[in-house]
């Protein structure tokens, strides 16, 4: 079928544009400044707080290759996001408010990417996309298609940096990993549409030489476009990689935007025309197709291959509250969810946790679930039917929905969280600000325009309220408390800080403050033992009785469901603690709970060493220390901590052939010399010479 693609020339960007570019910077600064004060928050601890091996002493290889591989957060370990908070660390410390800046700057940097990106989509669509009409370059007036280009882009990337759903990728720290995994996706998406609009541009021609570069044709450059459109789809995304998995939906992105605007065509060369560069597509481009089974479908194939096994395992949900059925019947109205969070979104809508939400179990339960299949049907439909009425539309549909793949089928990650839309929400935006920003004659200019201007106002404030609440510890722990009052996790979160703010002082007015927000949160429905960890530690600080029911609550969740990583980290806290002598805990009663926690199959080797600790430290059962630190280092045989661990226990039992044999795959292990201050203190141990 016969498609024709206008490439209008770019002969210079329009300075609207430009100043336009400059205010959306300029605006998304200030309206973030006032929340770079703010604190760490929750996930934030385990990844950066709590992980020392992001705090190394020095930019040595074997710190940075430590820090590299120290991510708790995937087995993938995310080496890029890590060694960018270590450098923070090296130059300001733990504080976080250079931490929030560095994000900030990552955040504006893929601003200015999403503006040239847009322009160029803006450019490729322009003479299909009636919300574009008239075309941006008619009777050669190219300076007006630039000007229109540009403006609208502007305003996109202006609208996208504003959206107050995007907020947690720049005000939440350990979400660098997202926004620096996008920034990669940009630069990659950017590439290949200018690339391939430059392909399609200028017919291939053997006779003709290019000037300046003996030997070279215009079919030679047009080899070398290719070659780049494979790197721009392959390289950035091995990079974003690194920052977070989601930078491997890159390829997807770009055979998206070829389906819809490109076609996989190629240009015929009797029908280039000088000044506008039309392309008449008379035949696919099999070099273009067989790249994208290449590099998306066949390692796509294999993925599915490698992970349906084990998630077809019932055990790999046994720490969800939803299965993989319910977990697809939930993800669409959670999608739908995201699309009226991006658009029109309310405080209480964006309340950060969502563990408050309540899983689908069947079409009708809720009903909403069924409604959402058939809106996302809707969808569907009105990206094939607008595709090529409205391009512009149906690329920004097919990108959101593109972009949910990854996290919002049957991968068990939890089910809501609001940085997942940090790429997604621009799909939006490419859908709905042009249709709304630029003028027809007949097409109710006024309204889409007042329209535009009340949702871009909208979106700055509760960006810019919200921003302030996070610039101060309380002020966020109460106005998230306020806005999800059935999240246990809110409600943890607000009694935590009350905690801290108390300095476990019995006579401060945080102290009494704590009690409620905690037990709230422990009554509530998918709560973890957070509440009662904390209830629990906090008297024990301050030598305050330890309620019956706090415990016997505790124990009865762990019984209840196998142990997430919260579980698991509320009974470390507690272990700490009574290690330290900072706590009095009731050896009975801490037993009990870890007891309850491996009564489940397949424990975790981080819960199986927490108790090997809690046996060896505070029971002084050293048989049983060691046989749960071996047991971990079975479950975890790559995890060099659990070998240290049993190495010092052999040592300290006078095992030292066993020891010394232990240290054969710890020495493996060492990559990079990341284990060389290990190996050596443990080489200096008496018996070990």
């Amino acid at each position: 079928m016969t498609q024709t693609l206008s490439l209008p020339h770019a002969t210079g960007m329009s300075r609207t544009g430009w100043w336009l570019l400059l205010a959306s910077i300029l605006l998304t600064i200030a309206v973030y400044s006032s929340g770079l004060s703010g604190g760490y928050l929750f996930d934030d601890y385990p990844n950066i707080v709590d992980n020392h091996s992001v705090q190394p002493d020095n930019a040595s290889v074997p710190s940075l290759v430590r820090a590299a591989l120290s991510s708790p957060s995937s087995e993938f370990k995310r080496p890029l996001a890590s060694l960018s908070f270590a450098a923070n660390y090296l130059t300001t410390g733990l504080d976080p408010y250079w931490m929030k800046l560095t994000n900030l700057v990552i955040h504006l940097l893929n601003g200015l990417l999403v503006f040239l990106l847009c322009r160029a989509l803006l450019q490729v669509a322009s003479t299909s996309d009636v919300a574009l009409e008239p075309p941006l370059a008619v009777n050669g007036n190219s300076s007006a298609a630039s000007q229109r280009t540009g403006t609208v882009a502007a305003l996109i990337t202006m609208s996208w940096m504003l959206l107050p759903i995007n907020l947690t990728a720049v005000l939440y720290v350990v979400q660098r990993m997202e926004s620096l995994a996008n920034l990669f996706v940009l630069l990659g998406l950017f590439g290949y549409v200018a690339t391939r609009s430059r392909m399609l541009s200028t017919a291939p021609s053997p006779t003709s030489v290019r000037k300046g570069w003996p030997g070279w044709t215009h079919l030679s450059r047009n080899t070398n476009d290719f070659i780049f459109c494979l790197v721009s789809i392959t390289a950035p995304a091995a990079f974003g990689i690194l920052a977070k998995e989601t930078a491997a939906m890159l390829p997807l992105y770009a055979l998206l935007i070829e389906w819809i605007l490109f076609g996989f065509g190629k240009p015929d060369e009797t029908s280039v025309k000088t000044g506008m560069r039309h392309a008449k597509f008379r035949q696919y481009d099999y070099r273009i197709i067989g790249m994208f089974l290449l590099v998306l479908v066949l390692p796509m194939a294999v993925g599915l291959a490698w992970l349906l096994p084990g998630l077809l395992n019932p055990e790999v949900w046994a720490t969800r509250d939803f299965t993989m059925s319910t977990r697809l019947l939930s993800e669409a109205r959670i999608v739908v969810d995201y699309i009226v969070w991006t658009l029109l979104p309310t405080p209480g809508a964006l309340s950060f946790y969502h563990d408050d939400f309540r899983v689908s179990t069947g079409l009708l339960a809720p009903w909403t679930t069924l409604a959402s299949m058939m809106v996302l049907g809707s969808l569907v439909a009105l990206l094939l039917w607008q595709r090529q009425r409205r391009p512009l539309i149906a690329l920004g549909i097919a990108l959101f929905l593109g972009c949910q793949l990854l996290t919002g089928t049957i991968i068990p990650l939890e089910l809501i969280y609001e940085h997942r839309n940090y790429f997604a929400s621009l799909g939006l935006m490419l859908a709905v600000v042009p249709l709304l920003a630029v003028s027809r004659l007949t097409s109710f200019a006024l309204p889409r325009h007042v329209l535009l201007v009340g949702l871009m106002l909208c979106w700055t404030i509760l960006t810019a309220f919200t921003a302030f609440a996070w610039g101060n510890p309380l002020r966020i722990a109460e106005d998230l408390a306020t806005r999800g009052p059935q999240s246990p996790r809110a409600q943890y979160e607000l009694g935590r800080t009350y905690i801290i703010y108390s300095q476990y002082d019995p006579t401060s007015p945080f102290t009494e403050m704590a009690y409620a927000p905690l037990e709230r949160a422990a009554a509530l429905p998918g709560a973890s033992i957070l509440p009662e960890q904390a209830l629990i530690f906090m008297n024990a600080r301050m030598q305050r009785p330890l309620k019956d029911a706090w415990w016997d609550s505790m124990i009865a969740k762990l019984k209840a469901h196998k142990p997430g990583i919260q579980d698991e980290s509320s009974l470390s806290a507690l272990t700490q603690c009574d290690r330290e002598r900072r706590c009095d805990l009731p050896d009975s009663r801490m037993t009990a709970a870890y007891l309850a926690a491996l009564s489940h199959p397949h424990p975790s080797a981080r819960l199986l060493l927490m108790y090997g600790d809690y046996a060896w430290n505070i029971l002084q059962d050293h048989e049983l220390g060691l046989r749960m630190t071996n047991a971990a280092i079975v479950a975890a045989p790559s995890e060099p901590a659990y070998y240290i661990t049993q190495i010092r226990m052999l040592v300290a039992e006078g095992r030292y052939d066993e020891a010394r044999k232990a240290m054969q795959p710890l020495e493996t292990l060492n990559i990079g010399g990341r284990l060389d201050d290990a190996l050596n203190g443990l080489h200096a141990l008496p018996g070990m010479q």
